[in-house]
């Protein structure tokens, strides 16, 4: 890696230190939400934005920082990210997920690298670059950070989006995370597939378990799951048609993630195979692609579960809303954000974002979200192991979102 310039560094360390603070949100032990607030605060000091903390749920913040544009009065540009993290395996890992090494070849490993705490520094280092050549946006410029966007938003995004706080930003576009590219080719996201996740609950009488009884758990259970699964397979098939382009995002994907049953023997993980328990259950994640009609896949999961009776369907998440924003020539902050990747010679590709962000949240509003990382030439690791992000590509997201927002941070909407 070659030698970095003293803005440069600080950049890197930046990004080395929010890496290196725990924020899973799914384990309370490693979410230390107070010392990430205080890190982002004192970020918002050095470059004089106003700050807020603002906690809907107890223990569960969002950070807001606002840079004042010069026609206060025109709709806000939002860039939004989370600060919360999904759990590391840490004996699957060849580095400290919190270390933030970074190795011979410029590649810093720690959770989060790609998903996001990217993006939220670098918003950061792009606005500091901007304002030490005395730019001043004309739109307001809103920088969010939300908690549990990880375990959906639930505590952070969604809620927030209903108070009047949001509605005094007055939002009118947003940025919001993307994904990394292996190829040298950006994607920009205007929707996101629907995230269902389905837990299934069968009973049925007991018994011993060398008899032949009728409609036990299991056998309902199976009967339901065999639908999900046909249905699974005709997704597949889908993605390897001649032809097709074989994204993921644009089909419905149909996961058995758990299952449970059986009578423990002592109350434990061990179960009597010789007893048939009056219990099933099982649990599915679906994604459901935009270009699915969703009150129509809604009704056909719901007559698969009402075709036998005795299993329960629980819905453990749900959005029924799933709008895509319109990113084209009606919106005139698309065409600023395409104008300035065509000046920087980038190629770039528009899709559909194949797990969920909180931008489902705001484009419910009607609001456009672009989600976007810039980090091409890198392989897709978040929640993988060994997550990294090198130093080059991180710094070469920086130029380009300064190049982005001093262009949107001008781009005034009626």
């Amino acid at each position: 890696m070659t030698s970095l310039t003293s803005e440069e560094n600080e950049c890197v360390s930046k990004f080395v230190q929010y890496l290196q603070i725990p924020t899973v949100s799914s384990i309370p032990s490693k979410f230390q939400a107070a010392k990430c607030v205080a890190f982002l605060k004192a970020q918002a000091e050095e470059l004089q934005l106003p700050f807020e903390v603002i906690e809907l749920v107890p223990g569960w913040p969002l950070v807001l920082m606002t840079w004042v544009g010069t026609s206060p009065d025109a709709p806000s540009l939002l860039l939004n990210s989370h600060f919360d993290v999904v759990p590391a395996e840490d004996a699957k890992w060849h580095w400290d997920p919190f270390g933030a090494e970074i190795d011979e070849e410029g590649r810093i490993y720690a959770r989060g690298t790609q998903d996001m705490k990217c993006v939220g520094i670098q918003y950061l280092c792009a606005i500091r670059r901007l304002k030490a050549m005395n730019y001043s946006p004309k739109r307001t410029m809103h920088l969010l950070y939300v908690p549990d966007e990880e375990i959906g938003g639930h505590k952070g995004m969604e809620p927030f989006v209903l108070t009047d706080k949001w509605k005094s930003l007055n939002v009118g576009f947003v940025l919001d995370e993307g994904l990394a590219s292996p190829t040298e080719e950006h994607t920009v996201f205007y929707g996101e597939r629907a995230a269902w996740w389905i837990k299934l609950v069968a009973t049925g009488p007991a018994g011993h378990g060398s008899a032949l009884i009728k409609g036990t758990a299991t056998e309902k259970l199976w009967r339901v799951m065999s639908h999900f699964m046909e249905r699974r397979a005709v997704e597949v098939s889908k993605l390897e048609e001649e032809g097709c382009m074989g994204y993921i995002s644009d089909v419905t994907t149909i996961n058995l993630t758990s299952m449970k049953a059986g009578v423990s023997s002592d109350g434990g993980e061990t179960f009597a195979t010789n007893v048939i328990p009056t219990v099933a259950q099982c649990g599915f994640d679906i994604r459901v692609t935009p270009k699915e009609d969703m009150a129509v896949f809604k009704e056909k999961v719901e007559s698969w579960v009402n075709s036998q009776e005795g299993v329960e369907c629980q819905w453990l998440q749900k959005n029924f809303d799933n709008k895509v924003s319109q990113l084209d020539s009606s919106c005139p902050e698309w065409v600023t954000f395409e104008k300035v990747l065509h000046q920087e010679g980038l190629t770039y590709r528009s899709a559909i974002f194949p797990a969920a962000t909180d931008s489902r949240y705001i484009r419910a509003l009607g609001i456009p979200c672009a989600g976007f990382s810039p980090m091409t030439k890198t392989p897709i690791l978040l929640h993988d192991h060994d997550e990294f992000l090198s130093v080059p590509v991180y710094l070469k997201g920086i130029v380009l979102y300064e190049r982005l927002l001093s262009a949107l941070g001008d781009c005034l909407t009626a």
